[in-house]
């Protein structure tokens, strides 16, 4: 384990402003790198953490994702050039998911777009951007500057995390829609100084369920994670790690860089690159806007009709399809696609898997084999299980959107 007298070389992550507060709970000492920070994987066990977040309240820090500040004269018709979706239709106190893409259509990135005020706006990216950003901007009146190590951020997700915020005192959060914004102050915990706490609260999450997002300054960050621990204790709050996150984000279907796709700045081989329509995400690109990078190359890809597509899989059994590859019959002579992400669900009771598939397979009712792979006592045991086209999301509850929530 590491410490601070270890060399800076022994230590070459980041620690987020929560780092202490995160270790001091953490039960395995399971760490993984993210943009360069060291996160937690697992506190306890992923069990009693996806349970907290399905029912209770979670903690999780959201300060590694990085955070570009794009201001300027030009910072709207910069930002509606470079994604897919209408930024105009965004307005201050307001949050829009994004997608941008390259010249050929091929998706570089994902992310959250806030509109702080008119000419400025926050992008949230879970890989660094800067320098497609930079070279976006070339010819607009805009100014972009990474702001991560300036915003500590956590995220507060689940049924009972309204309730768990308003009992801190960020009196009025309830009254948040889904995907707006607001400014809030917390009081301090008495003895810790004048003032209340400012941040920013978001409606926004990556769990499919009621959530938000807490955004600070990094010197406040332990006080907020105190307080919500302490009032939490009896609310049963948790805090979780990457891999409980992983299992919810399936479940609601979305999309994670570098397993469900590869950011096409990044890509070597032909062929490995997608586009927002083959991932799923036309909904996300509106081609009335005007022009914008990729717009040719998509309107081309929709004339012609997907080549494969994201679709989500029912699968029989309750071996997670991890990896797995997809064939067309039981006899799995020919290959109708892969796996990119698996979980057995223990809210839907079902064997979710997010696949990429051929366009013969993707209508909804289709179906595939999936060659899934068991260990038993050291020993390798090959099966060949059916596997159903499904919608997406695989869990939705109407909480998600209830404005205000239940005040469980």
């Amino acid at each position: 384990m590491l410490t601070e007298s270890e060399p800076h070389y022994r230590q070459p992550l980041l620690k987020t402003p929560f780092h202490e507060r995160a270790r001091e709970l953490s039960q395995l000492d399971s760490f993984v790198p993210w943009a360069g920070y060291s996160t937690v994987d697992v506190f306890t066990s992923v069990e009693q953490e996806y349970f907290a977040i399905r029912n209770a309240s979670s903690l999780y820090d959201l300060t590694p994702m990085v955070k570009y500040r794009i201001s300027g004269a030009d910072a709207l018709r910069f930002l509606n050039r470079l994604v897919t979706r209408d930024i105009r239709k965004i307005g201050p106190g307001r949050v829009a998911y994004a997608v941008w893409c390259d010249d050929a259509g091929h998706l570089i990135d994902d992310g959250t777009v806030f509109c702080i005020a008119p000419n400025e706006y926050r992008l949230c990216t879970a890989e660094r951007q800067l320098d497609w950003l930079r070279a976006s901007a070339i010819g607009f009146d805009v100014e972009i500057r990474e702001v991560t190590e300036d915003v500590a951020a956590l995220a507060v997700q689940g049924p009972t995390s309204a309730k768990l915020l308003k009992a801190v005192g960020l009196a009025g959060v309830e009254r948040l829609k889904p995907f707006g914004h607001g400014e809030f102050t917390m009081p301090r915990a008495a003895g810790a100084g004048a003032g209340a706490i400012p941040m920013m609260v978001s409606r926004t999450g990556f769990t499919g369920d009621l959530g938000y997002e807490l955004w600070m300054q990094p010197a406040d960050a332990e006080a907020v994670w105190d307080a919500l621990m302490e009032v939490g204790r009896t609310r049963a709050v948790r805090p979780v790690g990457s891999k409980a996150l992983n299992m919810v984000r399936i479940e609601a279907g979305f999309v994670l860089p570098n397993l469900d796709f590869v950011s096409a700045a990044h890509t070597l081989y032909l062929g490995t690159e997608h586009s927002p329509l083959e991932l799923g995400l036309a909904w996300l690109v509106d081609f009335k806007k005007g022009h914008f990078t990729g717009r040719r190359a998509l309107l081309a890809e929709q004339a012609r009709g997907p080549r494969r597509r994201l679709v989500g899989l029912d699968i029989e059994g309750t071996k997670p399809a991890h990896n797995a590859l997809l064939y067309t019959a039981r006899s799995g002579k020919k290959e109708a696609g892969s796996v990119t992400s698996a979980t057995w669900s223990p809210t839907c009771k079902r064997n979710l898997a997010l696949a990429m598939v051929e366009a013969s397979y993707i209508a909804t009712g289709s179906t595939v084999w999936a060659e899934i792979y068991l260990n038993r006592e050291l020993v390798w045991e090959r099966r060949m299980v059916r596997a159903r086209v499904v919608e997406r999301p695989f869990y939705a509850p109407q909480r998600r959107h209830a404005t205000p929530p239940a005040d469980f």
